[in-house]
């Protein structure tokens, strides 16, 4: 099946007609893990500018893409959005905080002038009049808005990144193996080089499964920290959105661009007056001395593979070895109770919301309608089909499904785990982002074991980031995951920072070039 809509082969031949109207000059760029300071000091000492930087982008997806298919389309306004970054760079010796920073967007965020579908066929030619809050935020910073990438459908798969209008994603690191899900598309695409640094969403796994498995960084802020407006939703109690880049300080510098309070969401409402103007302040090379972690046994030891557990034991002696004190066990009262019946099944009623909202068609108002149009998916199928007639919490619990701020669920979990935390002074928690490995593709669902990140973050509102930490047999990145207080991502920006460069796990992959 061609991945491309009629739409999106007009505007991939569109954009290849514009990068010889606007290109100035061919520069060869290395673009293999390339950060943000390290492009802007580029384009301030005149080695390469914006527009240079968008060609050898799209010239990398031209050659590595057909194997992974992590893009769904290319943004045919990215260079003409590029050569005005430099014009008003020569005009004004000035860099936004983004400034020519070529991002990759999951395609369930509204983005103007692009198809966002959340990789559905009833969404396949939704075209939004308007940027998501996050991208507008973005957009002001300088960032170029270079491509939209695939997804799990609808989001609702975790295990793997398949949609009726993108397909099957691949894992760079081993072709035969899932990316996870459901923002596969990006993590595949920024882990091979694709872009600079990329947006996912997470209802409970999304940012940082796909980001363990392709050895990135992936941050779950708070719930309340970044506004979700224009975002198709899974669950929007859970749902957040986040970066996902192949360094700490760059997912950082993202994060703090899209960080504030937003009218069209209230729960951002909550986080007034406990954001800080700087998170880079927080980026300190030994931020781990006098740092005391929790280690959650419960999970981590949790039915872990022996190539995780041993990737995850070398992770507290590197935590033990850069300063921190080490608290294992670390063990939160009632967990096991706490963290049942805390999921709620309310697709149909933040959908159909989206879809009046955003989408305004007669033809496609209703999960019904969603139906009716059809997926090529059966994952996707069977779970439309469960949200159709499941709408609230499962487990048979009568408790109202309410946000992290109100729901008495939550609030219970939340509260003992940050109680805990406190009667230990702890930092942080960790554990594996997941304690198996990537699982197959052919077998996905039977493989699908050990992911961590849905049981406590999505729920409890708290911030959870994960950083890579190795690799498995197989060339199979792994991610430990840092948990925090709430709104308290400076300090998991220093641990995490600290984490990254005592150890520096990140490779690129090694993807074959087109001859």
């Amino acid at each position: 099946m061609n991945k491309l809509t009629a739409f999106s082969t007009f505007t991939i031949l569109s954009f290849y007609v514009s990068v010889c109207q606007v290109a100035d000059q061919q520069v060869n760029i290395d673009i293999e893990e390339l950060t943000i300071v390290g492009i802007h000091k580029a384009y301030a000492d005149g080695s390469y500018n914006s527009q240079n930087l968008v060609e050898a982008y799209l010239s990398a997806i031209g050659e590595a893409d057909d194997e992974i298919n992590a893009i769904t389309i290319i943004n045919p306004n990215a260079l003409h959005t590029a050569k005005a970054l430099d014009q008003e760079y020569q005009k004004t010796k000035v860099l936004r905080p983004l400034h020519g920073i070529p991002i990759i967007v999951k395609d369930n965020i509204n983005t103007i002038g692009l198809p966002t579908s959340a990789g559905a066929f009833a969404l396949q030619d939704f075209i939004p009049e308007e940027n998501a809050f996050v991208i507008k935020k973005l957009v002001e910073a300088g960032a170029i808005i270079l491509a939209k990438s695939n997804m799990a459908e609808w989001a609702f798969s975790p295990m793997h990144t398949e949609s009726s209008t993108g397909g099957i994603t691949r894992n760079p690191y081993n072709l035969d193996y899932v990316p996870a899900g459901s923002s596969g598309g990006t993590a595949a695409a920024i882990s091979a080089n694709l872009a600079v640094g990329g947006l996912g969403t997470d209802t409970g796994n999304s940012i940082r499964g796909p980001s363990s498995h392709n050895s990135l960084v992936g941050f779950r802020t708070t719930l309340g920290l970044i506004s979700r407006e224009g975002i198709v939703p899974l669950f929007l109690r859970n749902d957040v959105v986040g970066p996902m880049c192949r360094n700490v300080e760059d997912a950082t510098r993202i994060m703090e661009v899209m960080a504030g309070f937003d009218s069209k969401d209230p729960i951002t409402k909550n986080s007034l007056g406990k954001t800080p103007d700087n998170y880079r302040k927080y980026l300190v090379k030994n931020g781990l001395e006098g740092t005391r972690i929790g280690i959650l046994r419960e999970l981590s030891d949790h039915e872990a593979d022996p190539d995780i557990k041993a990737l995850f034991e070398n992770a507290i002696s590197d935590l033990d070895s850069l300063g921190a004190e080490i608290i294992d066990p670390f063990v939160i009262p009632d967990f096991a109770i706490l963290r049942q019946n805390q999921w709620c099944a309310t697709f149909r009623t933040d959908v159909e919301s989206f879809l009046a909202t955003y989408v305004k068609r007669d033809t496609v108002k209703t999960l019904e309608d969603i139906i009716r149009i059809g997926t090529t998916s059966e994952f996707s199928g069977n779970r439309l089909a469960t949200f159709a007639g499941n709408n609230g919490r499962w487990g048979g619990q009568e408790t109202e499904c309410l946000d992290a701020y109100q729901d008495q669920l939550r609030i219970a979990f939340r509260e003992a785990i940050e109680n805990a935390m406190d009667s230990l002074k702890l930092d942080a928690i960790i554990y594996p982002s997941w304690n198996n490995k990537p699982a197959l593709i052919d077998h996905f669902q039977d493989e699908y074991k050990g992911d961590n990140s849905q049981v406590i973050a999505p729920h409890t509102g708290q911030p959870a980031f994960t950083v890579p930490m190795g690799f498995s047999n197989g060339n199979l990145p792994a991610g430990l995951q840092f948990l925090g207080r709430m709104y308290d991502e400076p300090t998991l920006i220093k641990l995490a920072y600290s984490y990254e460069q005592g150890t520096k796990f990140r490779k690129p992959p090694k993807l074959k070039k087109k001859l």
